[in-house]
């Protein structure tokens, strides 16, 4: 892992919406605990992504001195809004390389990838050293992002997170609720997107899964004693 302290517990990833909207949300995740943030938006134009990022940044930035903002697919956007305060990129298995992303963002981006199958997890580890986490998925079936992998459930987690040489994130239809049992499988944090766009209040939103997944996290440390 490259940045150790990143904190995974809470990953909002953003969903289609008015750009107002969506840079409230972040802002108001951020304020709730939200450690990382992934500005996705599809179908967006390079240019559209830019501003988006650029704004979501700023909002979080403002608000929350440690939460990272990452751009989705683009490492071209995320470089060029490395000066107004974007963390990196999180890839997906058909973008470009992961060694190319790091050789081009550089020794201290927050780089993620794209996984969901023990396969794709091993093929991970081989550029573990240049990777800062991956994301595992679908938790459950869902419309935001159709991968074409069975979604995991409970029970897929944990063969992934023994596998893995690096933090593994939860993504696919999670919810609040979610937290605390993922949390229980070993996985470093949880990533939400239609549950926090539709939350009416999304700082309250992210705290719950914060606190949720704390109290996962306090089960699976017990049963490890």
């Amino acid at each position: 892992m490259v940045n150790s302290g990143l904190d995974l517990r809470c990953y909002f990833v953003t969903g289609a919406g008015p750009g107002a909207d969506v840079v409230d949300r972040a802002r108001a995740a951020a304020l709730g605990g939200a450690g990382l943030i992934q500005v996705r938006s599809k179908p967006i134009s390079a240019r559209d992504l830019y501003h988006l990022g650029r704004e979501v940044a700023t909002a979080v930035r403002e608000v929350s001195p440690t939460a990272r903002v990452l751009i989705d697919d683009r490492i071209d956007v995320a470089l060029a809004l490395r000066e107004h305060g974007v963390a990196g990129v999180h890839l997906g298995q058909d973008d470009l390389d992961v060694r190319l992303a790091r050789k081009l963002l550089g020794p201290e981006a927050v780089i993620g990838l794209t996984t969901g199958t023990l396969e794709l997890v091993r093929a991970a580890n081989e550029v573990a050293g240049l990777i800062d986490y991956i994301g595992a998925g679908p938790f459950r079936a869902t419309p935001t992002k159709d991968s074409g992998r069975a979604p995991l459930g409970l029970s897929g987690y944990p063969e992934l997170v023994r596998a893995s040489k690096v933090p593994v994130v939860a993504i696919g239809d999670v919810t609040a609720e979610d937290a605390a049992d993922l949390a229980a499988t070993g996985v470093s944090g949880v990533a939400l997107v239609r549950a926090i766009m539709h939350a009416p209040d999304a700082r309250d939103y992210a705290q719950r899964v914060v606190s949720e997944f704390e109290r996962g996290h306090r089960v699976l440390n017990r049963t490890h004693e």
